[in-house]
C-alpha cells in the first residue's frame, strides 16, 4: 500500500468516525425532545444510532459529556444568530433581530429546546456548560455595543449588564415560541411582546447615567 493509499484510509477513517459521533450527538438531540438528559440512556442514544454500546466510548467518555457536546453544538447556532443579526441590522434593528430570532427558532427547534430544558436540568455538567456559554455571549455582546456611537465611554460594567439584561431577554423569547409553535396568532403576541421588551431595554440604554 503506496503513502496515497494510506493517507486515503486514514482519511476514510476520520470521515467514518465523524458521521457515527454525528449520529449519536443527532440521535441523542431527537430523543431529547421526549425526555429530559438525566432520564435519557446509553443503550437508547446508541440504538437509535445504529451502533452498538461499546462504540459510544470511542466518542464520549460518558453520557454526561455526550450533553456537554450538544450544548457546544446547539450555542453554535445560537451564536450564528446573533452575528447574522449583528452583521445584517435592519432599518429597524429591533425588529430585524426578532424576525432573525424567529426565523433560527424555528429552523432548529431541537437545539433551542434542549438549551431552554437542559439550562435548569439535572446534569450539573450540562447546566455549567450552558451558564458559560450564556457569559460568553454576554461577554461578546458587550464588546460588540461598546462600538455602538455614544457607548463608548460606558462602564464596563454597565455594557455587560445591559447584555445581559439582552440575552434573557432573548431566552425568554426563545422559551415562548417554543410554546406558540404552530400558532400563527400566538406567534404574533410573542413577536409583538419582544419587540417591546428590547425597545424598553433600548430606551433604559439612552437614559442611563451611572450613580455617581
Amino acid at each position: 500500500m503506496g503513502v496515497a493509499d494510506v493517507a486515503s484510509a486514514a482519511g476514510t477513517r476520520q470521515e467514518r468516525k465523524r458521521r457515527t459521533r454525528q449520529a449519536l450527538l443527532d440521535s441523542a438531540l431527537r430523543l431529547l425532545e421526549d425526555t429530559s438528559l438525566a432520564g435519557l440512556s446509553l443503550r437508547e442514544v446508541t440504538k437509535a444510532a445504529g451502533v452498538v454500546p461499546t462504540a459510544f466510548y470511542r466518542h464520549f467518555p460518558s453520557m454526561d459529556e455526550l450533553g456537554v457536546a450538544l450544548v457546544q453544538e446547539s450555542m453554535r447556532t445560537l451564536r450564528a444568530m446573533l452575528r447574522t443579526a449583528r452583521a445584517k441590522p435592519a432599518d429597524d434593528a429591533i425588529r430585524g433581530s426578532v424576525a432573525i430570532l424567529v426565523r433560527q427558532v424555528g429552523d432548529h427547534q431541537p437545539h433551542f429546546r434542549f438549551l431552554i430544558r437542559e439550562r435548569y436540568g439535572g446534569v450539573a455538567a450540562v447546566r455549567k456548560s450552558i451558564a458559560g456559554e450564556l457569559r460568553l455571549l454576554g461577554s461578546e455582546l458587550a464588546t460588540d455595543l461598546a462600538r455602538y456611537p455614544g457607548m463608548g465611554q460606558w462602564d464596563p460594567e454597565d455594557l455587560r449588564m445591559v447584555a445581559d439584561l439582552m440575552v434573557g431577554a432573548m431566552l425568554s423569547v426563545v422559551t415562548a415560541l417554543l410554546d406558540v409553535s404552530g400558532d400563527p396568532r400566538a406567534l404574533a403576541e410573542v413577536v409583538g411582546t419582544a419587540e417591546q421588551q428590547l425597545r424598553l431595554i433600548a430606551l433604559g440604554m439612552a437614559h442611563w447615567r451611572r450613580p455617581r
